[in-house]
């Protein structure tokens, strides 16, 4: 006796978090790239925490305090979480993200995408528990932590090279890893030509363009910052990025008065144009800010960097990938930006060295891999329904 297959859309929740803006972006990028590929998928992207009870969020949220005021503290809590197998108490964990395995149950998905490595033990907690049937995918954002390695996690995406090793050195077998790179929009896939970007821009041509990202969390230090960029000694096209921040942006006016040629910007929908008109960036060392910068060919000057990932990124910016510097001082900034614009060769190094880190096809290659796990599942079904 045959038996009718479900034929409903195929369910795909990508969980997020709004812990600077890396997740976000991952998780829009895999979106974009899963309805390109399918358009009669059901993509959901949810902020996890706005699942969860207050108190919880709140408690999610407290590594603000300590990253602000008690950066040492915040040091050895981020290393223990990165190193050990996982990132808070499970009880409460199970507990807080009650509402969240509600809403998981009522959505029923075929794939659940996790964007933070938190998010990810939230969904192995649902899935040991409730024995869910779904296949779950983890997403690092150019770091590895070890609370990944879990057996209900399907596979994992990362980078080629240093993000893969660690993930098979925790125990994950290679079966399980998709080395595609980090997911950012597809836009990134074709960036246009220096001189298309800046005449799209309206940016003089022929005058070096620094772009400095103020995104993420932290101090972002726009004083210290504007007072090394008064410093540069040739004429530069600063283009200042403050994001949704108002306040940030009324105080970069404020400290860019009578600079030359600078603008302040906001949100900005086309960062891929502003990265492929621009010679430097420079940045907090955010895994989606470095990874757009990577498939731009955009080298880059971290700085402010907080103790624990941001930190690892930046030793791979600087020692693994050689993309650019980790400016570690106050006064090192202009220092290392007047010596990129002068000694050009060392620049163009950098720039090559970026391309050659550069994965603009990452969402489109996990997409692919998505579709191909919906396609057997759908097969098991039909298969199981004869």
């Amino acid at each position: 006796m045959t038996g009718s297959v479900d034929r409903r859309q195929p369910r795909i929740l990508i969980l997020t978090v709004h812990h600077g803006s890396s997740h976000v972006r991952v998780a829009r990028a895999l979106e974009q790239a899963l309805l390109q590929l399918r358009p009669n998928l059901q993509v959901e992207v949810v902020d996890a925490l706005a699942h969860c009870a207050s108190w919880f969020r709140a408690y999610y949220n407290s590594f603000e305090i300590p990253l602000k005021y008690w950066p040492g503290l915040w040091e050895y809590i981020e290393n223990h979480q990165h190193q050990g197998d996982s990132t808070g108490p499970r009880w409460l964990y199970r507990w807080g993200a009650r509402g969240l395995f509600r809403f998981m149950e009522a959505f029923a998905p075929d794939v659940v995408i996790a964007t933070e490595v938190g998010l990810g033990e939230f969904a192995i907690l649902h899935k040991r528990q409730f024995k869910a049937p779904y296949f779950l995918i983890g997403v690092g954002t150019l770091d590895f932590d070890r609370p990944w390695a879990q057996p209900e996690v399907d596979l994992f995406i990362a980078s080629p090279g240093e993000i893969a090793e660690q993930v098979k050195s925790a125990g994950v077998p290679p079966e399980k890893i998709l080395e595609c790179g980090m997911p950012v929009a597809p836009a990134f896939s074709s960036c246009p030509d220096k001189a298309t970007a800046r005449e799209r821009l309206g940016l003089e041509r022929d005058l070096p363009v620094l772009l400095v990202n103020f995104g993420g969390t932290g101090s972002r230090k726009p004083r210290q910052v504007l007072g090394e960029l008064h410093k540069i000694q040739r004429p530069v096209q600063a283009v200042l990025i403050a994001r949704r921040d108002e306040n940030l942006r009324k105080e970069l006016l404020r400290l860019s008065a009578g600079m030359p040629h600078t603008r302040v910007l906001t949100w900005v929908d086309n960062m891929h144009e502003w990265m492929a008109a621009a010679d430097l960036l420079v940045s907090r060392a955010g895994g989606g800010s470095v990874a757009e910068a990577l498939n731009s060919g955009l080298p880059m000057l971290v700085f402010d960097a907080p103790p624990g990932n941001e930190r690892r990124i930046c030793e791979l910016i600087e020692k693994k990938w050689q993309t650019g510097f980790w400016v570690k001082r106050p006064g090192e900034l202009a220092a290392r930006i007047n010596h990129l614009l002068t000694h050009t060769e060392e620049l163009e190094r950098l720039r090559s060295n970026a391309w050659r880190q550069a994965h603009p096809h990452a969402a489109r290659d996990a997409a692919e891999a998505i579709g191909r796990v919906l396609d057997e599942r759908e097969g098991n079904r039909a298969y199981l329904s004869k």
